[in-house]
């Protein structure tokens, strides 16, 4: 997912010159305390863009300062409690060849039950945030590749998982960026989107129209569902489209431009007041400008993780120069080796930035310490053996030990790298 600093840096310069273990099950109390107060949006809190800014219905600034959730609803092997297996999707395919779809998916409803509770959302409004990032993937809501809905107990698309994060984020004052980071096909080869190596969302093909079919419905029931919260301030259309695709970036761009006039097109058939988020990365080229696509009330979206402030400071500017009329999101960021958190906000913050740090809560050796979570597993958590572990042994490790105040701890790189700018 994450680039390397020899390739960060060509393509920078290219721009540039071109214009929890179950004995260890109990609770945390270290940290923040958390609130339960209430401060839920009114529609005086509805998000758009106003040139460089984002503003609300009453006209004043939001600055969007996050965290995304990521390891929640989509899996990636480094973050997330498992092995034997790679990315989510062969996680989901080797549950269900042992226990049937509907024992895979109790499985996976366990885990989403206990990794992400409202104490989360208590302690991230309490750390000062505004904002989460929810990174989800086609097959929350599809059972299979073919676009089979999973349905609620009223027989309707069940989106009660979102609609429950969404409902107690407004509660707290805090805003959700909806982010598919995995749509049918995938829209990348990285394993992040859900199955590595199966960029098929741009294929002109029959196969690939039928994946462009299933997003843009899936798009439009989410945007239909939430059209009228104010909670929700903006749908991510595609996280990193095309990455670790070997192309160049002039065809990065022709189908990124390709896609994404689809699905802004879909999305704006039945909401026209959210702000939609168009996503370039690694470099400002791989998107289109609005101006050209007639697109509004859009903010442009970048990831970078950086191995020098120069590197970073660089991006930053090439990408303002590059989109210099509407808002910019550094939607995930991580310092690396030579680079450091106080030059990162200092630099989004002189260019206009919105952020959402790379990530909330993570599983894994050493995650209690490190800089890409806040919250970081227990030292002696255990991963659930996806091919070997039985259901229940699979059930017990997804379980309370995955909940916050029970299984993990504060890394302590929030106070000391990320409170100063909040």
């Amino acid at each position: 997912m994450k680039k390397t600093f020899v390739r960060i840096l060509s393509v920078i310069l290219s721009v540039s010159l071109i214009a929890a273990f179950a004995p260890l099950c109990v609770a945390d109390t270290d940290g923040p305390s958390v609130s339960g107060e209430s401060a839920a949006f009114t529609a005086e809190d509805m998000l758009s863009a106003k040139g460089k800014k984002i503003v609300n219905a009453r006209g004043e600034e939001v600055v969007l300062k996050g965290v995304n959730l990521g390891a929640w609803l989509i899996f990636e092997d480094w973050l997330c409690p498992y092995e034997e297996v790679s990315d989510n999707y062969e996680v989901l395919k080797t549950l269900t060849e042992r226990f049937g779809t509907e024992k895979a998916y109790e499985l996976l409803n366990t885990y989403y039950d206990n990794f992400i509770t409202e104490y989360d959302f208590d302690y991230i409004k309490s750390l000062g945030f505004n904002c989460v990032r929810i990174p989800f993937w086609f097959r929350n809501f599809y059972s299979d590749d073919e676009g089979t809905k999973i349905l609620d107990e009223n027989g309707e698309w069940d989106f009660s998982r979102l609609e429950w994060a969404v409902n107690e984020c407004s509660q707290r004052g805090l805003y959700v960026i909806l982010d598919m980071h995995g749509a049918p096909g995938y829209q990348s080869d990285a394993p992040h989107a859900g199955k590595g190596l199966s960029c098929g969302l741009y294929e002109q093909t029959e196969q690939g129209e039928e994946y462009r079919r299933l997003t843009i419905e899936l798009w439009q029931a989410i945007a239909l569902k939430f059209k009228d919260s104010p909670a929700v301030a903006m749908y991510d259309l595609l996280n990193e489209p095309m990455c670790d695709v070997d192309c160049t970036e002039i065809k990065r761009r022709q189908n990124n431009e390709y896609i994404y006039s689809i699905l802004y097109d879909a999305v704006r058939e039945v909401d026209s007041a959210h702000l939609i988020s168009i996503e370039c990365i690694w470099t400002c080229l791989a998107a289109p400008h609005k101006q050209l696509k007639g697109w509004d009330n859009v903010v442009y979206q970048v990831h970078f993780y950086q191995n020098s402030d120069f590197i970073f400071n660089l991006f930053v500017w090439i990408t303002r120069v590059w989109f210099p009329d509407c808002p910019l999101l550094m939607g995930e960021f991580f310092p690396h080796k030579a680079a450091t958190w106080a030059n990162c906000f200092k630099a989004m913050d002189k260019y206009g930035y919105s952020w959402m740090l790379w990530t909330y809560k993570a599983t894994g050796h050493l995650m209690w310490s490190s800089d890409w979570c806040i919250m970081g597993s227990k030292d002696g958590f255990e991963r659930a053996k996806i091919k070997t572990d039985s259901f229940e042994e699979i059930a017990r490790k997804w379980g309370e030990c995955q909940q916050t105040q029970i299984g993990y701890t504060d890394s302590g790189h929030y106070d000391k790298d990320v409170k100063p700018v909040l």
